[in-house]
């Protein structure tokens, strides 16, 4: 279940990009109950992005931010609870590793949902009961 995270070059001191994949990935298997499972954890990746300050914008215009955007399955993220609860800690996370100078209204977040079998865990396509079933034992 890919997170990506789309950053303005200097929004994060360098190195901390690893840190806040790390933590946002803790915290999205935190707001699932899924901390520790040995079958999720592993499958939660995640992707940086870099981009130049000439490459990110908001309302047509330059600015520098932070974006996070997750993939997953219809029954994750699907409560708003859970959806308030990961993406505000995500916020919190980047601004604080931020050392505060990312304003949290430059962080933007957005949960897409993707069609029910396309996902692949250990090489094969499962639809979200085979992943519930593959993910119960873990």
């Amino acid at each position: 279940m890919p997170i990506s995270l789309t950053l303005t070059d200097g929004v994060l001191p360098t190195g901390q990009e690893a840190v806040a994949v790390a933590k946002i990935t803790e915290s999205f298997l935190k707001h699932h109950g899924m901390s520790g499972n040995t079958k999720m954890t592993p499958n939660i990746t995640a992707h940086v992005a870099i981009l130049p300050k000439t490459h990110t914008f908001a309302g047509g215009k330059p600015v520098e931010g932070a974006w996070v955007e997750t993939t997953t399955p219809t029954f994750a993220l699907a409560d708003h609870e859970v959806q308030s609860a990961f993406f505000g800690e995500a916020t919190q996370i980047l601004h604080d590793l931020s050392g505060g100078t990312l304003a949290k209204d430059r962080i933007w977040s957005n949960g897409v949902h993707a069609v029910d079998g396309t996902w692949n865990l250990d090489g094969k396509a499962m639809t979200n009961g085979e992943i519930g079933d593959a993910v119960s034992g873990g």
